[in-house]
């Protein structure tokens, strides 16, 4: 995906790593972090693939493929699903509405070709037609609150945290030029970490299975089955034993430097030489909260450990009980 139009908006400055293309932050990263949560501005995902899925069977078909139950899916109502791959690992995060004849649907940058590819290898003879929609629609993101009129007939996944719009990209300018103020995606990276919300490429590895981030609770439906990997689903999730669990990490606010994706999660106690009992998946600053992350460690760390977050000291919050 090419850069995002909006770079040339007053102040920005691009994001780095997979939001590379928008925007990070427009030159004031708290008073933008603030704004967002008190419901005003917008924050460009143009980033984020775009896929549409059309025809009669369509919702019966996806509720074939993904761990959600969108057989009835109302119109207009929003709802998340993974994929996941034979074994029950996360492969692909889903952000789906449908609008009573298309079901729309977001995902991370460059995820959407992947996707798209296993959508059509299990067409058979199911009337549907997925297509990559990118090039044609941009997402932007409105907060809960924030007043921004909505042209009759886009398409708007609408959730209890904000407004996903999916805009044609010949108005994306025109659109963001009545949305209010700009806000970059690291300080809605801040106040999704803070909600504990994962995201695909961050919290997950190649063996991640729902269970550990709480995805159970938003994208899966654990009442059906009939979707690859749904076997590791019900198995792990009656033993009750994923073997790690995702963690909300206070980090101490005298360091300077965050800790990056990757790095190593110790028990403090036992000094920056004891084994690595997890990593710390997204960091960020928070206006309120001050430096914070998340993390994905074994089951079986203490939930009152200090832990030591590469070398910064962290206290943790539990997301997935032990």
């Amino acid at each position: 995906m090419s850069k995002s139009p909006l770079l040339s908006l007053p102040g920005a400055v691009p994001a780095e790593g997979p939001d590379e293309g928008v925007a990070g932050h427009y030159g004031d990263l708290f008073r933008e972090q603030r704004a967002l949560a008190d419901g005003t501005g917008f924050v460009d995902l143009s980033h984020r693939g775009v896929l549409t899925v059309s025809g009669e069977d369509r919702l019966a078909w996806l509720h074939l493929l993904i761990t959600q139950h969108v057989e009835q899916l109302p119109a207009h109502h929003a709802t998340e699903a993974l994929v996941l791959t034979a074994h029950g690992h996360i492969e692909h995060a889903l952000y789906l509405v449908d609008d009573g004849t298309t079901t729309w649907i977001h995902v991370e940058p460059g995820t959407q070709g992947a996707l798209l590819a296993y959508l059509e290898s299990m067409k058979f003879f199911y009337k549907v037609e997925a297509a990559d929609a990118s090039e044609q629609y941009a997402v932007v993101y409105l907060p809960a609150g924030a007043i921004t009129a909505v042209p009759e007939g886009w398409a708007v996944r609408e959730t209890s945290y904000g407004r996903d719009v999916f805009v044609p990209r010949a108005e994306l300018e025109s659109f963001a030029a009545g949305a209010g103020r700009p806000i970059g995606s690291l300080s809605l990276e801040a106040l999704r970490i803070e909600a504990h919300r994962p995201r695909l490429g961050l919290e997950t590895d190649h063996r991640t299975i729902p269970h550990e981030l709480g995805w159970l609770e938003t994208a899966v439906h654990l009442q059906k089955g009939c979707y690859r990997g749904q076997e590791t689903v019900a198995r792990v999730h009656n033993l009750g034993k994923p073997p790690r669990r995702l963690v909300f990490l206070h980090l101490d606010g005298s360091e300077v430097k965050l800790p990056p994706h990757g790095s190593p999660v110790r028990i403090a106690s036992e000094g920056e030489e004891s084994r690595q009992i997890g990593f710390v998946t997204s960091s960020a600053r928070h206006w309120e909260l001050g430096p914070i992350a998340l993390a994905l460690v074994k089951r079986n760390t203490a939930a009152d450990a200090t832990l030591l977050a590469d070398t910064t000291v962290a206290s943790q919050e539990i997301v997935v009980a032990p």
